[in-house]
């Protein structure tokens, strides 16, 4: 039998791995985070633990795979933004996209800002993630830029702020339970850089 081709392995990987993660979500919720094992969690979802390390190597990446095709769909959103716009504009819409990709079931998302919230271990490698995901967002949004700065420091800070307001407005919405409008909260937080009209 000749192997599958690479994109339905990906598809089946990424299927189990969507599977073990709802698995292990619902034990670390049921039990919490830092007193499941391994072993509990492969005993949950009905495999080996040997199996269940193939495919996440800490508990935090179970926790928080939901996250990471975040940097791809912020990156891919720079592709099909307006050149001719500000990068600031730019960006703000890209985080959109990312939001959008996100709050697809918004009491689960809660849930899962909730317990990142709880955890410092979640926190921070979450922080990790995101520092994973700037060279990428940062090289494409150079490339693609209108602006005439170019300065690659100048973008490294503006994408640095720009996904600390994705996960600011993140939480703020996840403290209201889901019922705050996210898009006025990166609104409002995208207008705190503003600069200030003259008086």
């Amino acid at each position: 039998m000749s192997a599958a081709p690479v994109g339905t392995r990906e598809i089946s990987r990424h299927a189990v791995r969507a599977e073990l993660a709802r698995v292990a979500f619902n034990r670390f919720c049921l039990t919490g985070f830092n007193q499941v094992t391994f072993a509990d969690l492969s005993e949950a979802a009905g495999v080996s633990r040997s199996t269940f390390l193939r495919y996440f190597g800490t508990k935090e990446d179970v926790v928080l795979f939901v996250f990471d095709p975040v940097g791809g769909v912020i990156t891919d959103a720079l592709d099909a933004e307006r050149a001719n716009q500000d990068d600031w504009s730019r960006l703000r819409n890209a985080l959109e996209s990312a939001v959008r990709f996100l709050v697809r079931d918004v009491q689960e998302l809660v849930t899962i800002l909730g317990l990142i919230e709880q955890t410092p271990a979640l926190c921070a490698r979450l922080r990790e993630k995101q520092a994973e995901w700037r060279p990428e967002i940062v090289a494409r949004l150079q490339k693609t830029t209108s602006s005439t700065d170019g300065s690659s420091v100048i973008a490294n800070v503006r994408v640095a702020a720009a996904l600390e307001i994705l996960w600011i407005a993140l939480g703020q919405w996840s403290a209201s339970d889901g019922q705050e409008d996210l898009g006025k909260l990166l609104d409002a937080a995208f207008a705190a850089f503003s600069t200030p009209a003259c008086q």
